[in-house]
């Protein structure tokens, strides 16, 4: 039996549920378009993004490769960060640490939690499930929110 995710859901927001590929709950993010990323809910300092499972992002077995699963958990843990006021933010991810707890392909869920938020800077939490509820990695970081401005 596997486990579920140790961070409850967050709330879909409306805003951004037609978003277009590239941009991930308000911020335009070309990365985003080409990892396939997808911002599935955001609010109550809680944030969830799903990235598709594309093959030019496998390791040499065919499984999600590290590095595409570490920038998964860095744009949740960065959307948790900003999830208070998601347009009036962006965020620089100041320290990243992860862990992988095991293999897998097929698309990933991340879900994160922002722990702490100051003036500027804010402690995130988050996770990776794989699609049958498999754990893959677990990440922590710490990141400077940004005020965005218009049109940025």
């Amino acid at each position: 039996m596997t486990a579920s995710f140790s961070i409850d859901a967050p709330p879909a927001d409306p805003r951004f549920a037609q978003e277009p590929p590239g941009v991930l709950f308000g911020l335009p993010m070309p990365m985003a378009q080409a990892l396939a990323l997808h911002g599935e809910g955001i609010g109550d300092d809680r944030a969830q993004v799903r990235m598709a499972f594309q093959p030019m992002f496998a390791n040499s077995r065919q499984q999600a490769h590290g590095g595409a699963i570490a920038a998964l958990l860095d744009c949740a843990l960065a959307a948790a960060v900003r999830a208070h006021d998601p347009a009036a933010h962006g965020v620089a991810t100041i320290d990243l640490t992860l862990h992988f707890v095991a293999a897998t392909s097929g698309d990933l869920v991340a879900r994160a939690l922002c722990e702490r938020r100051g003036r500027s800077i804010s402690f995130a939490r988050g996770e990776v499930r794989g699609g049958d509820g498999t754990l893959v990695a677990l990440a922590t970081g710490t990141f400077k929110l940004v005020p965005r401005t218009p049109g940025q």
